[in-house]
């Protein structure tokens, strides 16, 4: 009798740690090149078993495969993670020496963590429920904008920081890692939402009330428009505006915003250039009835935002950022109070959108809705 799908994944990532040992014992592997051949190696490897784990007359989605590999790769992340914060050793100094460098920085340990805890449990249960004939379309949505936002911070950040001069071939694996996210959002959102059962007459009430008839709309409302606010103004202080409000903010409440690294400088960019509209267009969605892609990119939105916080605050507070970059004891409530904030927001827009979403339905025409009523 096979063990279920998602148990054989579980085993076959419990092996990075082993496999890790066994790079940084061997000093002939701890050369740039035959990491990254190791690397395609063992992920080839891992993709062969996968084939003989899945029964050969089952209809395999081929976003197993990448969920699968991905496992693999976040359990690796745990270990540099725990190897950083001084909880193991052994593992990864090989890898960070000829490897990715950058691992090393807070930003990179606080992604690590997200990776090898929220990513695995994400991907055990998209495999678990993908098995089971169940859906696992807004999970899916979660992974990738968790991802896309960590490697749309993480790939530019090295290029313009400290660690861009030092570049290493396995730095390239990147690439595909950061492909891999968009082709299975662009897989996600074109197939059908599994839409819940509301009749004609809820949604045509629902959609006759205005933003002022509805409070909590209109709080979030608020709150999106203070979250744009956030997002232009610390774009302003790391393009070196040289009003007093942004030197007073970046010297006074989060220095952590000119760290060379070059982490917290490209995420402020991708909020200026990429949240901001989002936001606006989740204002619009708030306002206008029938809005119906506000159930899928409000899960995408508050994934990317609360990964990216994560990193951000975890590293604003973190033992391997210097101590000058860090965020002053006397303003850590109000600065950390603004950033959590700012990752909240996004989640309570979407856990409206989901626990009430008549609104945001395609109205039913009258012809529809007489009918619906005759049934009735």
């Amino acid at each position: 009798m096979r063990p279920p799908v998602e148990v054989c994944v579980l085993l076959l990532s419990l092996t990075a740690p082993g496999i890790l040992y066994a790079m940084n014992n061997i000093p002939a592997l701890q050369e740039p090149l035959p990491i990254v051949g190791i690397g395609v190696v063992v992920l080839g490897f891992i993709f062969l078993l996968l084939l003989l784990t899945v029964p050969h007359k089952m209809a395999v989605d081929p976003l197993f495969y990448v969920f699968a590999e991905f496992s693999f790769t976040c359990m690796v992340g745990l270990m540099n993670a725990l190897e950083q914060d001084g909880f193991i050793s052994g593992l990864m100094a090989f890898y960070l020496k000829m490897g990715e460098p950058h691992l090393s920085a807070a930003y990179a340990v606080m992604m690590s963590y997200w990776e090898g805890l929220v990513h695995f449990v994400l991907f055990l249960t998209i495999i678990h429920r993908m098995f089971r004939g169940k859906s696992y379309r807004s999970l899916g949505l979660l992974w990738t904008g968790s991802s896309i936002a960590h490697q749309t911070v993480l790939i530019p950040g090295v290029v313009i920081g400290k660690y861009g001069s030092n570049l290493r071939p396995v730095f390239w694996r990147n690439i595909p890692f950061f492909l891999a996210p968009f082709w299975a959002a662009s897989l996600l959102f074109s197939r059908p939402r599994v839409m819940p059962v509301i009749t004609a007459d809820k949604i045509s009430a629902e959609q006759k009330k205005s933003l002022l008839s509805r409070p909590v709309d209109l709080l979030l409302s608020l709150l999106l428009l203070a979250a744009m606010a956030l997002c232009v103004f610390r774009g302003f202080v790391v393009l070196d505006c040289p009003l007093d409000a942004c030197f007073t903010y970046i010297y006074q409440y989060e220095p952590y915003l000119k760290d060379p690294v070059g982490f917290p400088r490209v995420m402020m960019l991708v909020y200026l250039f990429y949240a901001l509209p989002l936001l606006t267009v989740f204002i619009y969605g708030l306002k206008t009835p029938g809005c119906s892609w506000m159930l899928d990119w409000t899960i995408f939105f508050a994934a990317a935002m609360a990964q990216a916080q994560w990193c951000h605050i975890g590293a604003s507070l973190h033992s391997r950022t210097p101590f000058t970059y860090r965020v002053p004891a006397d303003k850590w409530w109000p600065v950390i109070a603004l950033n959590v904030l700012l990752a909240a927001v996004p989640a309570l827009l979407a856990l409206r959108c989901h626990t009430n979403p008549a609104y945001f339905l395609k109205p039913v025409p009258k012809g529809q809705a007489n009918n619906a009523k005759k049934k009735n």
